[in-house]
């Protein structure tokens, strides 16, 4: 009998190279998916098993996870104004699935993917929500075993917030949105979906946050993303703080006016010129033996030509 994987965000960026990823390994998945999603895309998921709901349904949610052997929790919210909206899902969704999955007479294995902006909460109402949820895991957890995963900037085919900066700097033009000095790691998406599935199938129990990336310890720079995926010839255009600022300050302006939830914040901002995005794998590989595999370089060609045949 195949073990069954509850999964949220399933139909995003991430969710849907987990959903694949996990099938392939002998998961039968358990998919939470939106009404308007299911609705629109009910072809597609004809011969899949999912269940229509969002994270503030609770019911839905004790549908999701009852009787699973193991939970990914994905979802989540990127975009928004300020810490209620990212409370509603980020927060409270974290501890309401974590609550129901913890009530199971037998407690599955539950995988968190949080951020690597846990870390620094206070440079946005997002990153302060990712570590406020990471919280709301462990109050709720008891004898659970889990596990939070912190990845970096993670990218792949279909990828929309960093694969247009990879386009832009295969045709010679690199947009710096950073300091020069900043580093950062990166992280090619199998190899975030592979440690999920390694650490679900063998890894002991941790209630740990832990963080992982793509194996170029210490990071990049600006400068070393632009040469390595583009060669010297990229002409680099700096971003100022300034014209981010002033971008984000109509962006939040104009979501007040028309409703809608924007990316780029003040909060998005103060992301985008943190110093230091760099990850440690040590204590990752150390509890599950996990490796990445894939180079930034590779994983940019992946991303840029994901219907080129691998050599």
């Amino acid at each position: 009998m195949s073990r069954i994987v509850a999964l949220t965000g399933a139909t995003g960026f991430i969710g849907q190279v987990l959903w694949r990823r996990l099938e392939e390994a002998g998961w039968a998945v358990r998919a939470l998916i939106r009404p308007s999603y299911a609705n629109r895309h009910r072809d597609e998921l004809h011969h899949k098993k999912f269940i229509e709901g969002t994270l503030q349904d609770e019911e839905r949610l004790s549908a999701l996870v009852d009787g699973v052997d193991a939970v990914v929790h994905c979802a989540g919210r990127v975009r928004g104004l300020d810490r209620a909206q990212f409370q509603e899902s980020n927060v409270e969704g974290v501890g309401r699935i974590a609550r129901l999955a913890a009530s199971q007479q037998r407690p599955p294995r539950f995988v968190l993917l949080s951020s690597l902006a846990a870390r620094e909460p206070t440079l946005s109402a997002y990153a302060w929500s990712k570590q406020q949820g990471e919280v709301a895991l462990q109050e709720m957890a008891g004898r659970m075993d889990w596990i939070i995963l912190r990845p970096p900037a993670v990218y792949g085919p279909h990828d929309r917030a960093t694969l247009p900066l990879f386009q832009w700097i295969e045709r010679g033009i690199g947009v710096q949105l950073g300091e020069r000095h900043s580093r950062f790691s990166l992280l090619y998406v199998d190899d975030l979906t592979a440690a999920v599935v390694m650490w679900l199938e063998r890894g002991p129990h941790a209630g740990l946050a832990l963080e992982l990336h793509d194996g170029h310890a210490g990071g990049y720079s600006w400068a070393d993303v632009f040469e390595l995926v583009g060669g010297k010839s990229v002409i680099r255009f700096v971003v100022p703080k300034a014209v981010l600022s002033a971008t984000a300050s109509i962006n939040q302006a104009l979501a007040r006016i028309f409703r809608y939830d924007p990316i780029l914040t003040y909060g998005k901002v103060r992301e985008l010129r943190h110093p230091h995005w760099v990850c440690d794998n040590t204590e990752l590989t150390k509890l599950l033996g996990w490796e990445p595999s894939i180079s930034l370089v590779e994983g940019v060609r992946r991303s840029l030509h994901p219907d080129e045949r691998v050599s």
